[in-house]
């Protein structure tokens, strides 16, 4: 069995990652002025445009490597969801709703078949997030890519005086998580390693599992828009984070300087186990890798709590509250995360 299996390891070094933004970022310094000017939300989930009353909300992400699961099982109906996913539920985090998406393939060679699946996921996607996609590209580089490529821009709106980014978060707020669908669309690479080093392949059926691994994991990102935005028309929502890439470092990144204590951290679907298993996974990696069940966070304060779990849903409870100092941690694993 394999011994200790990393992100790194795997070929994704999130720390060399965040390097290599703030090497470009840094070289990003023209700034528009007038109508359109960017407003000042450095590090956060989404960019927000100055548009009068308004804020206009814009972000972009891809499915990464779960397209390769997706290629392994000749199942491409459920990719676009998750390319979906990946910019709304980024889009939510400061308060915006979702308006209009465009979308990016870039592919070896056309494929009338693929690009068809791959439309009905993202129809889905819009669909669930009572979005439009208004346009897109499909760009054919056989020299260049190998199979498929798969990223989209989304179009959020906020009122200024609802814009949500963290800085009012204060020690004692209740920290909420919204349950995860399963792997969603990070750490993929990670996943896929630990499938292969196991001498199995993605149809392969592993004990714990009702489905192929494969399956599970092509399991679509959950859509929290609808949800999230009734959450804020009825309670006060101090702070959200999606957690995606970075596992529980994504708390690190709401502006207001607190951190955080899971002590009662979600119970992690089982596809969760299984990886961990497999790949002799420490709790560590595991919870800076994937989202271990929580797929969504938002802080509220304390006296909200319980109403602002009830108006959630299945699914949603209390997981801990906002500490002094910046730093997440699970005291129950013995897991402690301080920002990049």
């Amino acid at each position: 069995m394999p011994k200790g299996m990393t992100y790194a390891g795997a070929g994704v070094d999130i720390d060399r990652k965040s390097d290599s933004i703030a090497a470009l970022v840094k070289n990003l310094a023209f700034r528009r002025k007038g109508p359109g000017e960017p407003m000042n939300l450095k590090g956060h989930f989404t960019g927000l445009i100055d548009f009068g009353d308004l804020a206009l909300s814009l972000c972009t992400d891809g499915v990464g490597t779960k397209l390769m699961v997706a290629n392994e099982l000749q199942k491409w109906d459920t990719v676009g969801i998750d390319c979906v996913a990946m910019n709304v539920n980024d889009t939510i985090c400061i308060g915006a709703e979702p308006v209009a998406f465009v979308d990016y393939i870039a592919i070896d060679k056309p494929d009338s078949n693929i690009t068809s699946q791959v439309g009905k996921g993202l129809e889905e996607g819009a669909r669930m997030s009572n979005m439009t996609i208004v346009g897109g590209e499909i760009a054919v580089l056989p020299e260049i890519v190998i199979g498929l490529d798969l990223a989209g821009t989304c179009l959020g709106m906020v009122e200024k005086k609802r814009i949500v980014t963290g800085e009012n978060i204060r020690p004692g707020d209740a920290l909420i998580a919204l349950g995860g669908t399963g792997v969603h669309s990070n750490g993929l690479t990670l996943a896929r390693k630990i499938v292969e080093a196991n001498g199995l392949g993605m149809k392969s059926r592993v004990k714990g599992l009702r489905r192929s691994i494969g399956m599970e994991l092509l399991e679509p990102t959950a859509i929290y828009v609808k949800q999230v935005l009734a959450l804020m028309d009825e309670h006060e929502v101090k702070g959200m984070a999606n957690i995606t890439g970075g596992g529980l470092r994504n708390l690190l990144r709401l502006k207001g300087g607190v951190g955080f204590e899971m002590s009662e951290p979600m119970e992690p679907n089982p596809v969760f186990g299984v990886l961990q298993e497999l790949g002799d996974v420490t709790d560590r990696e595991m919870y800076q890798t994937f989202n271990m069940g929580m797929g969504f966070a938002l802080v509220v304060p304390e006296h909200q709590a319980s109403e602002a779990v009830e108006s959630a849903g299945k699914g949603a409870r209390v997981v801990g509250h906002a500490v002094e100092g910046g730093k997440v941690t699970v005291p129950s694993l013995g897991i402690e995360y301080v920002k990049y």
